[in-house]
């Protein structure tokens, strides 16, 4: 079935009147997406965010393909041209933070076209660059405001879908170039995997799912020892199998920092490491401190030092490789 207006349905992300921004880029993803969601939501519910970098010769193209595809659409068209200060730092950060940072300002959920496909490449990605389990889990369907409605599909999907409704879409020629990690990923690491077992794909995000469903239980569990609290006694925290201290600590300091603190779950022996008023500077701009016994994490003040953890206690830590 080529529309997959059905199948996005179900997904339940998308609802009639519900309000939306649809990242607009105007590749076939995008372009997919915004077609469902007027289908879905209603054109007066949603709005499209297309951002122009300009730093494409491209990029004035793409624009004009996003406002005369709104225009068959009825949705209205916000344009957002960022210009970036100096040359320096991640090109592709920078870009993602002005995307999300214009769509926050409209308001309501902002609906992204990554797909299946996008799912497979971020995991393995993050299998390469990121010792963590949380890394491995994936993109979610939903993570606060944004949602991502077509998550179960793949980037052939969307270009049937498109094909089959008479939509046309803009190639972004940066995709193919082996300059950016994810193109490195997409036209090397995966069809190297495919050679392998033609399955590969669909076996990494079965993975990914089952690893989800077992992150619920050690939720659960994490849940069981901080009874809702922001704090644990030091003790108890040093008593826990490492795996589940460093499932605590990752908790206290995702808490502290008002969302993903990546890396502190690697420093839960240096955390369960310190005495009595000691503390202890952690990545993400966190700090884990000890106070009556009580192990509580905040966030590091500007300028601040790593302070000298207390003595050592004498433990086992089982030799785990870090979460």
């Amino acid at each position: 079935m080529a529309d997959l207006l059905e199948p996005v349905r179900a997904g339940g992300l998308l609802g009639a009147g519900q309000p939306v921004v649809v990242l607009l880029s105007g590749g076939r993803d995008s372009v997919c997406l915004l077609d469902l969601a007027v289908r879905l939501s209603g054109p007066g519910a949603v709005r499209a965010l297309h951002v122009n970098y300009g730093l494409r010769e491209a990029a004035a193209g793409d624009e004009a393909h996003c406002r005369e595809l709104c225009d068959r659409l009825g949705v209205e068209l916000v344009v957002h041209r960022p210009r970036r200060a100096g040359r320096t730092g991640n090109l592709q950060a920078w870009a993602r933070a002005e995307r999300y940072s214009a769509a926050a300002e409209l308001g309501g959920a902002v609906a992204t076209g990554h797909t299946a496909t996008d799912q497979v490449e971020t995991i393995l990605y993050r299998l390469a660059s990121s010792p963590s389990r949380r890394a491995l889990l994936g993109m979610r369907p939903r993570e606060g405001a944004v949602i991502r409605p077509l998550l179960g599909v793949t980037r052939a999907q969307t270009a049937a879908h498109c094909t089959a409704r008479g939509l046309t879409w803009r190639e972004d020629a940066s995709n193919d170039t082996p300059a950016y990690a994810r193109g490195r990923v997409r036209h090397g690491l995966v069809p190297a995997l495919e050679a392998v077992h033609p399955a590969a794909g669909a076996n990494v995000l079965a993975v990914a799912e089952i690893l989800r469903q077992e992150a619920e239980v050690l939720e659960e569990l994490v849940d069981a020892e901080l009874r809702g609290r922001e704090e644990i006694e030091l003790e108890r925290l040093r008593a826990l199998p490492p795996a589940l201290r460093r499932l605590v600590v990752q908790r206290l300091a995702d808490g502290a920092a008002g969302g993903p603190a990546a890396g502190v779950a690697r420093r839960a022996e240096e955390v369960a490491a310190l005495g009595e008023g000691a503390s202890l500077h952690l990545p993400a701009g966190v700090s884990a401190g000890v106070r009556g016994g009580m192990v509580r994490m905040g966030r590091t003040p500007e300028g601040g030092r790593r302070s000298r953890p207390g003595p050592r206690p004498r433990q086992k830590t089982g030799g785990e490789a870090p979460t």
